[in-house]
């Protein structure tokens, strides 16, 4: 059987585009060897005929394969990290592993790094960000007064409304509950600023 025809040609983007699809990255070519049943090495000679007949693109090495698909899937969509549970009440541990990527069209957040958290607690609720939510987080270390902010402290993270106290000399994080009251800190670490909310309706 040839190593290099047709039919693993079409094998191997299948898988790429798949596999893509459901983990926000393209495999590593041992990853495809062991689905398409060839050593890597063939893997790798595969991938440089199908880079010369123009079936994929390689930008800047193996990582950066492109099929067709994923050309057009990354015009139109952002991979957003799911990076685990953030607290609206009292802070929690913050937890920076990766669960898995979800698109998301570029129309609804526009350009730029995001992260997405689940919501813990109800101190967000008059903001309608309430216990579960999926809360979109475009990643940057700094926010305009007023904005709803993922803050570290302490190797914590919470969400809450930012604000400065100049006559305190502190950074007021305010919670959207009558309930509770507001935060003050000498400085916080900004991860990122809040800029989608997506609820289950169920």
């Amino acid at each position: 059987m040839k190593v290099m025809n047709e039919d693993n040609f079409k094998a191997i983007i299948s898988f790429i585009d798949e596999y893509y699809n459901t983990n926000g990255r393209v495999p590593t070519q041992q990853e495809i060897a062991d689905v398409i049943g060839l050593n890597k090495s063939n893997v790798s000679r595969n991938l440089k005929a199908m880079k010369e007949r123009g079936l994929i693109d390689l930008d800047g090495g193996w990582g950066g394969i492109k099929t067709s698909k994923i050309q057009k899937r990354k015009i139109e969509l952002n991979y957003v990290p799911v990076v685990g549970t953030i607290a609206c009440g009292t802070p929690m541990l913050s937890e920076q592993n990766i669960e898995r990527y979800i698109p998301i069209s570029k129309e609804l957040i526009g350009n730029g790094n995001f992260f997405a958290l689940y919501a813990s607690g109800n101190s967000m609720i008059n903001a309608n960000i309430e216990d579960g939510d999926f809360v979109i987080v475009r990643q940057q270390n700094h926010a305009n007064e007023g904005e709803i902010i993922v803050a570290l402290i302490d190797d914590e993270t919470t969400l809450k409304r930012y604000y400065l106290d100049r006559k305190k000399h502190k950074v007021r994080l305010h919670p959207e509950n009558d309930d509770m009251e507001d935060m003050y800190f000498d400085s916080i670490n900004i991860q990122g600023v809040a800029v989608k909310v997506l609820k289950n309706l169920i």
